[in-house]
């Protein structure tokens, strides 16, 4: 297995044990390869859920851009819960976890197929 498969397997395991979903790892796989070369930094390939220009990043670079969604106030209401879901003292939340759940509550799983 490679790097990215450990990384994938890693989230995978995230997502049933903090999160408490069943990931569906097609689209896993599709989302962390989405994520691109940022899941291999450090520091980007967590999400800074309690800075709120990170949150602003996610909103623009990944709602509003990559999955097409119009500005509102649902954009960030998806974004808390996506952080409750993972658990808001659950300090490293991945980037690839945390879009995954964001494609889920949005209903945007057709941007990945």
């Amino acid at each position: 297995m490679g790097k990215r498969d450990d990384l994938i397997a890693k989230y995978a395991d995230d997502l049933k044990t903090k999160c408490k979903v069943t990931p569906d790892m097609a689209l896993l796989t599709k989302v962390t390869i989405g994520c691109g070369p940022s899941i291999y930094d450090n520091d980007a390939q967590t999400v800074a859920a309690g800075q709120e220009t990170e949150l602003e990043t996610v909103k623009k670079n990944f709602l509003m851009k990559k999955l097409g969604l119009a500005d509102s106030p649902k954009l960030m209401e998806g974004i808390n819960a996506a952080i409750d879901t993972y658990g808001k003292s659950e300090r490293n939340k991945y980037r690839a976890v945390f879009y995954y759940l964001l494609v889920k509550h949005f209903g945007k799983e057709a941007v990945y197929k």
